[in-house]
């Protein structure tokens, strides 16, 4: 991955550090109460731009917000080039961890290259409406999450903060961003040099990669895309499932489930799913005051009707397992209906999918493992994406520590 360090922009109306009133989520992470909440915060809150509220001309309104920013000052672009080393402190589980990577300029191109690796498909909506907010603001300020391999460590300490931040926030969960800058030129080559020869993954950001892509095709001088890279293997990198719920199955009886699933699984009780850790080969489902275990025999592994083509390491992610296994065979919920949304909804959280699967609002949850960070470069090195919803990367980057415009 060729990389470049940029003059970016940061907030200026602040005489601290704290930016915690400007910063807000990905555009996808926004709900319309949130939208309010980052509204009330601050007149100068990134969401204006990246984000702008439903309404006509809304793309020209947000590009009138972010030039009328700059020319009062409120947000003034760094005097040299920098790479911005990125920190994030969060809880999981009770457990505080802490993520380092950095932000800089990575060069955008077709996957076919083999440089910039997806791990899922993406939807058509979304890039048609990142391309117009682009097109409309030539301005990058959504942060793509991406992973490069340092198994060693070697960029992990290149690229290490140093010092005090220059601006740190807290988002609206509560969990802390920092950002460094680092200018020495002997720094900035050396770490540019040590992620040349390093393909990189996308984590979050598919969506607005590919946008950047077509982009560039209409404006060749765009060559670049503003990222953030992290180490796959350091610590801080955290991979949440995404358990399933389904709904509007007809027929649905948990017995009539259990039973056919016995085919393929080992079925035993759960006796307690909010104390359930999923593994590989072993699925949750609940259904109302029943629940089960799902176990797949390792002799059943071959009699499941993969799809073609499909790898050893793909075969063996439990959403693979859960997908292929249970919910297509069974339930009938094929790909072209996951793609349909009239089947099944996602959440991260444990909790939430047990109660909802309780309370009925859903005819059952399956609570399903993450892949982990091997399973996944292994799977998208092969050449091969994940299932749908395969992965929930957790925290998420925030916008508005720092941008850059597609024209300086």
């Amino acid at each position: 991955m060729e990389i470049k360090p940029f003059s970016g922009y940061r907030y200026a109306g602040a005489t601290k550090p704290d930016v915690s009133a400007i910063v807000a989520p990905p555009y996808d992470q926004i709900s319309p109460e949130t939208q309010d909440r980052l509204h009330a915060l601050s007149p100068h809150n990134i969401v204006r731009v990246t984000y702008p509220r439903d309404g006509d001309e809304k793309y020209r309104k947000a590009a009138s917000v972010l030039e009328a920013w700059v020319a009062e000052g409120v947000w003034r672009r760094d005097e040299r080039p920098a790479f911005y080393p990125y920190q994030q402190t969060y809880s999981v589980g009770g457990q505080s961890l802490t993520r380092t990577g950095f932000i800089a300029l990575g060069e955008v191109s077709d996957y076919a290259r083999g440089v910039v690796l997806p791990h899922e498909r993406t939807h058509a909506g979304p890039k048609e409406d990142r391309m117009r907010l682009l097109e409309a603001t030539a301005a990058d300020i959504g942060l793509l999450f991406m992973l490069a391999s340092d198994p060693d460590g070697e960029l992990r300490r290149a690229a290490a903060p140093v010092g005090e931040p220059i601006a740190e926030a807290e988002d609206l969960r509560g969990e802390h961003h920092r950002l460094w800058r680092i200018t020495d030129d002997a720094a900035l080559a050396r770490i540019a040099t040590l992620m040349a020869p390093r393909p990189v993954i996308i984590a979050d950001g598919h969506h607005r990669y590919e946008t950047a892509v077509a982009y560039r095709q209409r404006h060749p001088r765009a060559a670049e895309k503003m990222m953030a890279f992290f180490p796959l293997e350091a610590p801080g990198l955290t991979i949440l499932p995404n358990h399933r719920l389904v709904h509007n199955v007809q027929p649905f009886d948990f017995d009539d489930f259990v039973q056919m699933a016995s085919r393929w699984f080992a079925v035993a009780p759960l006796e307690d799913p909010l104390t359930f850790r999923p593994t590989t080969a072993s699925i949750g489902v609940v259904s109302g005051p029943d629940a089960a275990v799902l176990t797949l025999r390792a002799e059943s592994r071959d009699l499941i009707a993969w799809p073609a083509g499909t790898s050893a390491a793909w075969r063996a992610l439990a959403v693979s397992i859960l997908h292929e296994g249970l919910l297509h065979p069974l339930l009938g919920i094929t790909d072209a209906r996951l793609d349909a949304k009239t089947h099944v909804e996602y959440t991260a959280d444990l909790a939430e999918a047990v109660r909802l699967a309780r309370a009925g609002t859903y005819q059952a949850a399956f609570l399903i493992a993450p892949p982990t960070p091997a399973e996944l470069q292994a799977v998208v090195r092969g050449g091969e994406l994940l299932p749908q919803k395969s992965t929930h990367f957790y925290p998420k980057l925030v916008d508005g520590l720092v941008f850059h415009r597609l024209d300086t």
